[in-house]
């Protein structure tokens, strides 16, 4: 008696070719999903690309170029020539721009720790166990963030304006003679309006990275007999490091373009000119003075400063992590 033997033609060894072809939809599947990742991201690296790398580069590229007149008046035209760093001895040739740069760097070395210890001390006290109502405070002190900077600008002009400002009035009747827009004040009271608006940002990414300590943290704490003061100062405070070295980032960086606080400020007072602002020295030159090419190296500049100083920062910080 034969028995008869099934071969399977998806086995091995078989001439079948319906393993392969098994196998195939498979190896399309596992390419399809790889690609699933940069369908979901290509919406946001065209808008990166396009709203924030190629006006970078086109910034830069035209630094490096000059509008060149013909004939005594232009009438003759006008030609681009390529300029090397002709430009941006021009924007450093500027006085004024000079001193803006001067003056920002100066106004951040007094604002930014200001703002951020407030921000850590606000954070610290919402997060202890004794706070009280601490959604209703997180909201109240995040509120001026929503408001717009060129409101807040006016808010504060006229409270800084004599004639119509309480503060002013108040102060005059305890017998202080107040000049909060003359010139050795104006940049205290920007830096004010600044501090204003972003305390309540900088507190929440504090308070964020707060919310992350375990709470076992706390509880040894507590048994070892550490009270409020040195659980903030040996738990709390190294832990959201993090969090304090970004905040400070970004508050460098945000000191560098100042822009429209000033601009605001400007019409309330004359001790604020056209280049008081690295980012107002621009502006001038490209729309006052129709000068784009000085105006794209001024912005160089300024993106260079930000650059080197907030790596700098960075640099400082992990050195001093690297020497524990």
């Amino acid at each position: 008696m034969t028995t008869a033997t099934r071969t399977d033609p998806g086995a091995p060894g078989t001439s079948g070719g319906s393993g392969a072809s098994a196998r195939a939809p498979r190896g399309r599947r596992s390419r399809s999903g790889a690609l699933v990742p940069w369908a979901f991201l290509a919406p946001f690296m065209g808008l990166f690309v396009l709203c924030f790398l190629l006006p970078i580069l086109y910034a830069v590229y035209q630094s490096f170029l000059r509008v060149r007149r013909l004939g005594l008046f232009g009438e003759d035209g006008r030609e681009t020539v390529f300029a090397g760093f002709g430009n941006y001895a021009r924007a450093l040739g500027q006085d004024g721009f000079v001193d803006s740069i001067g003056r920002v760097l100066l106004f951040g070395v007094v604002q930014v720790p200001v703002m951020i210890g407030l921000a850590l001390v606000l954070a610290l006290l919402l997060e202890s166990a004794s706070a009280k109502w601490p959604g209703f405070f997180r909201a109240a002190f995040f509120l001026p963030y929503g408001v717009p900077g060129v409101v807040a600008s006016l808010l504060w002009g006229f409270l800084y304006t004599p004639g119509l400002s309480p503060i002013i009035d108040v102060a005059g009747w305890a017998g202080l003679d107040l000049d909060l827009l003359g010139p050795e004040t104006v940049l205290w009271s920007i830096a004010n309006i600044i501090t204003w608006l972003f305390i309540g940002y900088n507190m929440l990414i504090l308070v964020a990275q707060l919310k992350t300590i375990p709470v076992e943290l706390y509880e040894a704490a507590r048994i070892d007999g550490a009270g409020p003061f040195q659980t903030a100062w040996r738990i709390q405070i190294p832990l959201i490091r993090p969090a304090l070295v970004l905040t400070t980032i970004f508050s460098v960086i945000g000191t560098l373009q100042l822009f429209a606080e000033p601009l605001i400020i400007k019409g309330f007072t004359v001790n604020i000119d056209t280049a008081y602002t690295p980012n107002m020295a621009a502006f001038n030159s490209a729309f006052t003075d129709n000068d784009y090419n000085v105006a794209a190296a001024q912005s160089v500049i300024v993106a260079l400063t930000a650059f080197v100083l907030s790596f700098g920062f960075l640099w400082l910080v992990n050195r001093k992590d690297r020497q524990r």
